[in-house]
C-alpha cells in the first residue's frame, strides 16, 4: 500500500492539494521499470497511466517510415505522467511509450483516473494543464528536430534529462542517445567526445555526467529553455529539487 509521501516522488502529483492525493492513493500501484520496457505500444488502447518518480524517465517515439525509424519527441520524467492524461483511455495511443531511464513508476488505471477527476475539478484542470505543457514540449521539439543541429539537440536532450531526473548525472548509452534524437550513433560518439574534450561532459559506461552545465546550455537551442518556461509559467514550480530550488530549467 502506498503511503502520502510515495506520491510526493512525482512533481505532478506532490503539486496537487491532499484530498486529490487520497483519492488517487488507493488505484495507484507501483513498479519498477527498466530502460527499453514498453510502457504502451503505437495502435494499443491506453488503459494505464504511468507516473514516473524520482530519476525514472520515458519517452514518446514516433514512426516515420522504414528508412528513418522513429524519432523522440517528448521525453518525460519526474515533472509529468504517461497515458490517459485528457482522453477517456480506451482509445488508440499514436506514439510508443518506451522507458529510458529505469526506476519507480506509479501506475493508475486510465478509468479509475477518470473517476477522480469527475469528482474532482481541481484535479482535472490540474491534468489539463499538464496536457496543453506535454503539447507544447511535442510542438517544440518537431521544430527543433527540423532546424537545430545534431550539437544542439544533443546539449538540449542532455539538458532535459538533467531537469526532469533533478541530477546531473543519469544512465544513457550512446546507441540510446542515438535512437532518441534519430540519427547514427557515430554521430552521438562524435558529439560526446568532443563535449568531453572541452570538460563540458563526462562519461562512462553507459553513463553520461554533467560537469558544467552553463556550457552545455551555451552549446543547446533555446528549445528546452522555453519548454521549461512553459511548464513553470503553466505548472508553476514543477521542476524544483528538495529544497524549492529550480533545477537546471
Amino acid at each position: 500500500m502506498l503511503s502520502p509521501a510515495d506520491l510526493l516522488k512525482n512533481e505532478l502529483l506532490a503539486k496537487l492539494r491532499e484530498e486529490d492525493r487520497k483519492r488517487l492513493i488507493p488505484h495507484l500501484n507501483p513498479y519498477y521499470l527498466k530502460a527499453g520496457d514498453i510502457i504502451q505500444k503505437a495502435g494499443d488502447e491506453v488503459v494505464d497511466t504511468w507516473f514516473p518518480c524520482e530519476q525514472s524517465l520515458a519517452g514518446f517515439q514516433v514512426w516515420v517510415d522504414d528508412d528513418n525509424g522513429s524519432v523522440e519527441v517528448a521525453i518525460i520524467g519526474r515533472e509529468g505522467a504517461v497515458g490517459g492524461i485528457v482522453s477517456n483511455g480506451n482509445v488508440p495511443a499514436f506514439a510508443t511509450a518506451q522507458v529510458r531511464i529505469g526506476g519507480l513508476f506509479l501506475r493508475v488505471r486510465t478509468s479509475a483516473l477518470e473517476h477522480a477527476k469527475t469528482e474532482s475539478v481541481a484535479l482535472r484542470h490540474w491534468f489539463s494543464r499538464y496536457s496543453d505543457c506535454l503539447i507544447a514540449q511535442t510542438f517544440q521539439t518537431a521544430a527543433c528536430n527540423a532546424t537545430h543541429t545534431i550539437v544542439q539537440r544533443t546539449a538540449k536532450w542532455l539538458l532535459a534529462a538533467a531537469a526532469r531526473t533533478g541530477s546531473r548525472e543519469f544512465a544513457l548509452t550512446h546507441e540510446q542517445l542515438a535512437e532518441m534524437l534519430g540519427v547514427g550513433r557515430t554521430f552521438v560518439t562524435r558529439v560526446a567526445r568532443s563535449l568531453r574534450e572541452e570538460g563540458i561532459i563526462s562519461t562512462r559506461r553507459g553513463v553520461f555526467v554533467i560537469e558544467d552545465a552553463t556550457a552545455l546550455k551555451n552549446k543547446s537551442c533555446n528549445c528546452s529553455a522555453m519548454i521549461d518556461a512553459h511548464f513553470d509559467t503553466v505548472l508553476h514550480g514543477i521542476y524544483t529539487d528538495q529544497d524549492g530550488n529550480r533545477k537546471y530549467g
